[in-house]
């Protein structure tokens, strides 16, 4: 059976099969809902039912609790339609522009540059190319039907090999195969671009980029699409970690900081140790932002970490900070252990 479907505002219509996510229908139909892990885990495809029934599959309490679902929000990620609906969400223009295509790529380099983080560069086929916009991701089809999601950390008008920082969680399906198995040459497939998570070049407003460990890695696309652009929009990024060693590329973040001057750099420490003999901010990285900015209003941020960072950032900085709600974007790193805290449906 299939079902229509109203976005409010803006009046936009898509059919929605019964068995299919609101998501994935609105994809199909070129509609650009907001969305990044499409797993019930980020909250970022929130949104509200205003007419009409839906059921939800699986999902993270945090992302939804069973109170905001009975208020009419939903997660078009993981909701499917009983009836016709009329939904309210914000829409993400741009999103279909480029098609997402399941690809093969070649692995032509492996450059572990931490203790637990690998670099992994990817070569497509001569007569294939990746058109996305920096920030967002791919999603490596795996044989057993599953599929890992990763930033694409290079920008695309640097596109000869597409670059992953991947970084390893002992006893996990997909890393435990690229920190201990895989080998140059090997044969990886994936379907791409990914997520709303990408550079807005129509805005002016300052830029703060919000980082923990590996969500680094579209942000730093970010960085490069900026400055390719020549952009002199302001950037300011907090890169934050457990351990001075978890900021993985700091060299480039403190060239970036000395060459361009529109750019600042600050990176934050949560629990180092003496023997790191560490001398800068220490703390939540969220709240170093909080610290030096207590005044967002004018600001647009680009966060990608843990969902708990992600979260708090984006309550802290619109209660506190007066960060309007539609200049937070975001992209929650999940894995596939988080997936299964706090999970519910």
């Amino acid at each position: 059976m299939t079902f229509q479907v109203t976005v409010k505002p803006s009046g936009r219509q898509f059919p929605c099969e019964a068995d299919e996510t609101i998501l994935n229908a609105a994809i199909r139909a070129g509609i650009g809902l907001p969305y990044g892990c499409k797993n019930g885990a980020c909250s970022t495809c929130r949104g509200s039912v205003l007419e009409g029934d839906v059921h939800h599959g699986p999902h993270q309490e945090r992302a939804l609790s069973a109170a905001d679902e009975a208020k009419g929000f939903a997660l078009f990620c993981c909701a499917k339609p009983y009836t016709d609906l009329v939904i309210e969400s914000r829409e993400v223009l741009g999103v279909g522009e480029f098609p997402t295509k399941k690809l093969p790529s070649r692995v032509v380099k492996m450059e572990r540059i931490g203790e637990d983080v690998m670099v992994l560069s990817l070569q497509l086929p001569a007569n294939e190319r990746l058109q996305y916009r920096a920030g967002q991701y791919i999603e490596f089809l795996l044989k057993d039907g599953k599929r890992r999601s990763y930033s694409l950390a290079n920008a695309p008008h640097s596109d000869e090999h597409l670059t992953l920082h991947i970084r390893h969680m002992p006893g996990g399906l997909f890393t435990d195969h690229v920190f201990n198995v895989m080998k140059e040459r090997e044969i990886l497939r994936f379907e791409g671009p990914q997520g709303t998570f990408f550079l807005r070049e129509d805005s002016r407003k300052p830029m703060v980029l919000l980082a923990s460990g590996t969500g680094f890695a579209p942000i730093k696309a970010i960085v490069e699409q900026a400055i390719y652009e020549r952009s002199e929009r302001p950037m300011l990024l907090y890169w934050g970690g457990r351990r001075p060693r978890d900021l993985y590329m700091h060299a480039l973040c403190e060239e970036w900081a000395r060459t361009l001057p529109h750019f600042r750099y600050v990176p934050v420490i949560s629990h180092a140790l003496p023997e790191d003999g560490w001398q800068g901010r220490t703390g939540f990285v969220h709240r170093a932002v909080m610290e030096d900015l207590p005044d967002l209003s004018g600001h647009q941020v680009y966060a990608c970490g843990t969902p708990a960072m992600v979260e708090a950032a984006q309550d802290d900085f619109s209660k506190v900070c007066g960060l309007p709600r539609d200049e937070f974007y975001a992209d929650a790193f999940t894995s596939e252990a988080d997936l299964h805290k706090g999970m519910i449906g």
